[in-house]
């Protein structure tokens, strides 16, 4: 149950923060980003690309990994970064931001099928998706949207990496699509957390605090 449980406890983890750091800088929010890059990025190298490698043809997979790397440029375009911690909503928006939220449901719903019960992938989304949450929530916050927008927007998201899994666990796909779709999702989390580890900091100056977190990030990742 774990499995299915964790990616929304993620979202309420996120949102809480969100609501505990309102109208407040949010420099231990973007920490948490670069820890869950380095560790997303770290789980990936360590527990799904093997796997992934192990039950497809090399040259298959590498040419999955670039669609799936290809596929969420794609889903940027339309989320303008929302996945790696860019959120444009502006404060007086009322129209509701379909397209940033139809890029969500998808990434989000295709993060569900490397998580099993018993891999450590459950552990680098759950991490992945807590900044992500709270960046997200803070910024609904800020906008003019009515409650019942925030909050269906908000339990939409949490619910499409459970669904992701059940659909991965529960059906008959052949594993060889399952394993597919793994490598496309490796290519996804390749883009993302390079993309966070190496955006430029402020002045392109060197962060101390970025290059520690993100030290652990892989450190907690190797010894999970």
């Amino acid at each position: 149950m774990n499995k299915f449980l964790f990616p929304i406890y993620a979202i309420i983890i996120g949102v809480l923060i969100a609501f505990l750091t309102k109208n407040k800088k949010v420099i231990g929010t973007k920490l948490l980003l670069s820890f869950s890059g380095a560790f997303l990025l770290a789980l990936t190298l360590f527990d799904l690309l093997p796997e992934v490698y192990e039950h497809l043809d090399a040259k298959r997979t590498g040419l999955f990994i670039m669609g799936g790397i290809l596929l969420q440029i794609v889903l940027e375009f339309l989320s303008k970064g929302a996945e790696h911690g860019h959120v444009h909503i502006h404060k007086n928006e009322t129209k509701f931001p379909w397209l940033l939220f139809i890029s969500l449901c998808i990434h989000s719903f295709l993060e569900g099928f490397p998580i099993h019960q018993h891999n450590d992938m459950m552990y680098g989304v759950f991490v992945h998706k807590i900044p992500i949450a709270a960046l997200i929530t803070g910024f609904l916050f800020q906008s003019s949207f009515t409650k019942s927008k925030i909050i269906g927007f908000l339990v939409v998201f949490a619910l499409m990496t459970p669904f992701g899994t059940y659909i991965s666990n529960s059906t008959e796909l052949p594993s060889d699509y399952i394993n597919i779709i793994n490598a496309i999702v490796i290519g996804i989390f390749f883009h993302i957390s390079t993309t966070i580890l190496f955006e430029s900091g402020e002045g392109h100056k060197f962060n101390l605090s970025k290059l520690v977190v993100i030290c652990l990030g892989i450190l907690t990742a190797f010894f999970i």
